[in-house]
Formats: structure tokens, C-alpha cells, sequence
């Protein structure tokens, strides 16, 4: 189908590697815990949205780049450690421990700046796109007359099965949490608990070396 082979396999690979928490599950987690569920959903799509777009970059071979240059590797990896980091200072800086009234149009720029920094988030870690570009082609038939069309089927794929796991990581984390957000004092724990992941998630990023 679609020039895919294995295909069992596959679909255990990837409930597998879904479950393996890595840096993409931290941040949903993260962002879950510290402001609920809604801003947990929106950067589930964010991530997501990441997924595919490796997805389009490993079938146009685009990925290639970053598994023989260690020059735009590097360049790659200290731009997303550096872009976490960002992120964690400003959970650790903000002052606010409950959330403020605001308009439609204030929820909507703070819900798109959400989405933007889990999409960002997972485009710029270096470590996915050689990922990608390594583990898919192993599930490509070699006799496929369509090699797009099955790297495609095989990232969407993957999408579905990370999508239903950022899920049930969304409700299960900001379910645990809810009480806890209650109490002004407790909010403003966890938003430094999660600047402080982020700033950690960001440093491992840019001191890894390249594969």
C-alpha cells in the first residue's frame, strides 16, 4: 500500500517511540501543568503541525542537509536550545499567578503565540529532522513507484498515533493539575517548575553533539 512495507511493524514503532517521553512530551506536559488545558491542546497541534512538516521535508530529501553538514546542524541546534531557553525565562519571570480576564482577541494572540512556540519548538530541535530522514525510508518498499506518496503516508501515520498520545498527555497532565492551579501560591510554583524544564530542555538541546 502506498509503497509502504512492514507496515505492522511500523505502526508498533511508532505507539512505541510516542510513548517514550522525549523532549516534544515535556513541553506538552509542561505547558499542560502550568496553564491548563486549553494552552496544552493548542501546543499538542504546534508539535503536530512539526511532525508534519518534517514529514514534507524528509520526502523532498530536504533533511539531508542536517545529517552531512554539522555546520547548519550546529546552527539548527543552538537556535532551538536557545529559542527553550527564552521560553523557560519567561515562565520563570512572570509574576502572574492566576490567569487574567482578557478579551477574545487577547485569548486568540496568546493561543496563536501557544501554537507558534510548540511548532518552533520541534521544527528547530535537528535531532527530529535526522530522525525522520533515518526512520522512515527503513518502511519504504524499494520497488515503490511513488516514494512521496509513501514517506507521506508514513508521516501522517506517525501524526495520527503521536496525535492520540499528546492527547491523553494533555487531559491526564492538566487534570492532575487543575487543583493545584487554584491556589495562587501553587500557580506560581508550577510556572517555575515549567520555566525551569524548559531552560533544562533547552541546554540539553544545544550541548548535544551531532549524530
Amino acid at each position: 500500500m502506498f509503497g509502504i512495507q512492514n507496515l505492522p511493524l511500523y505502526l508498533v514503532s511508532c505507539i512505541l517511540l510516542n510513548l517514550t517521553p522525549g523532549q516534544d512530551t515535556l513541553y506538552i506536559v509542561g505547558r499542560s501543568i502550568s496553564q491548563g488545558r486549553k494552552a496544552g491542546l493548542v501546543s499538542a497541534f504546534g508539535i503536530m503541525s512539526g511532525v508534519l512538516m518534517h514529514t514534507l521535508l524528509a520526502a523532498l530529501g530536504l533533511s539531508v542537509i542536517l545529517a552531512t553538514s554539522s555546520l547548519a546542524f550546529s546552527i539548527v541546534k543552538y537556535i532551538g536550545g536557545g529559542y527553550l531557553i527564552w521560553i523557560g525565562i519567561g515562565f520563570i519571570r512572570n509574576k502572574a499567578n492566576q490567569p487574567q480576564v482578557a478579551g477574545n482577541g487577547d485569548r486568540s494572540v496568546r493561543l496563536w503565540k501557544t501554537y507558534r512556540q510548540g511548532l518552533l519548538t520541534n521544527l528547530l530541535n535537528p535531532k527530529v529532522a535526522l530522525f525522520f530522514l533515518s526512520f522512515l525510508p527503513q518502511f519504504v518498499s524499494p520497488q515503490a513507484d511513488f516514494v512521496f506518496g509513501a514517506f507521506t503516508a508514513l508521516g501522517l501515520i506517525f501524526f495520527t498515533t503521536g496525535s492520540i498520545w499528546c492527547m491523553v498527555l494533555v487531559h491526564g497532565s492538566s487534570w492532575l493539575t487543575s487543583k493545584f492551579r487554584a491556589h495562587a501560591r501553587m500557580g506560581g510554583w508550577l510556572k517555575r517548575i515549567t520555566g525551569t524544564l524548559f531552560v533544562g530542555l533547552g541546554l540539553k538541546l544545544a550541548l548535544e553533539n551531532h549524530p
